[in-house]
């Protein structure tokens, strides 16, 4: 787990990264929202729980969280959920009926501590509304991103994912070629679904963002990024045309793992 990342005055990053062998590093990002009733979008990966809370405690008390949004409930998202729940008695977890239904095949959650939302819907903030947005692409039919109409900021969820080289603190960072290959390689991998849709559905799809304005894209398996939402339109528009992902069969994954032993 890295540092957390102050990356405006009331969203703050909490940035970890998965090797993929012969690929490269995912970022797997949690945020902070620092409204007047503090949100918390995901909650890391399982194996990162202690380092995840010592994390999170460095950029808010956990007690004073009010919403825990799920953007999906895949496992790098809800890694420390269990935790927090203990931690921020007073917060409820955000996600939608079919994250519920995922959840309660884990664990018992009390309903107490659920709130389900449809995309289009809201929740109160104190000082902003967040909207539950569904991202252009995606991997799991319970995702929902969030919008932050105070910020103009867009948490996408998976969408807009990049597999990178090196760590990068902004998506500005990367070399633009590299980053675009690396969305490109991630959407292959998240949604190689892409692949079947037509060109007019993903240019409504990804018209319907430019709508939003966004200022910033945060996504959860990317650097932060601002003012690059045509660029980012612009790479998940060629990964509709791109070679699909062939994943490593079991001779390429022994020799991924020889590679390994020797380094």
């Amino acid at each position: 787990m890295e540092k957390p990342l102050h990356i405006s005055d009331t969203v703050s990053a909490l940035p970890s990264y998965v090797p993929i062998p012969g690929l490269g590093l995912l970022p797997v990002n949690a945020y902070v929202v620092k409204s007047t009733a503090p949100v918390l979008i995901d909650t890391g990966l399982p194996a990162d729980t202690t380092e995840f809370m010592d994390t999170l405690r460095a950029v808010i008390d956990p007690r004073d969280l009010r919403w825990i949004w799920l953007t999906h409930v895949d496992q790098d998202h809800i890694g420390s959920l269990r935790s927090l729940l203990d931690e921020a008695p007073r917060a409820k977890v955000v996600t939608h009926f079919l994250g519920l239904g995922k959840l309660g095949l884990m664990a018992q959650f009390p309903p107490q501590r659920i709130h389900l939302l449809n995309p289009g819907q809201s929740i109160d903030a104190g000082d902003r509304t967040l909207f539950a947005v569904a991202p252009p692409t995606y991997d799991a039919p319970e995702t929902m991103g969030v919008y932050d109409e105070k910020s103009r900021a867009f948490f996408s969820s998976d969408c807009f994912g990049a597999v990178l080289q090196r760590p990068a603190e902004e998506a500005a960072a990367v070399e633009p070629d590299a980053l675009q290959e690396g969305q490109m390689l991630w959407a292959t991998i998240d949604s190689p679904w892409l692949r079947h849709t037509s060109e007019s559905w993903l240019a409504g799809v990804l018209n319907e963002l430019r709508r939003m304005e966004p200022k910033a894209i945060l996504s959860s398996h990317s650097p932060a990024a601002f003012g690059m939402t045509e660029r980012f339109a612009g790479a998940l528009a060629a990964a509709r045309s791109a070679a699909p992902f062939i994943a490593p069969d079991q001779l390429k994954f022994e020799a991924m793992l020889a590679s390994l032993a020797v380094a």
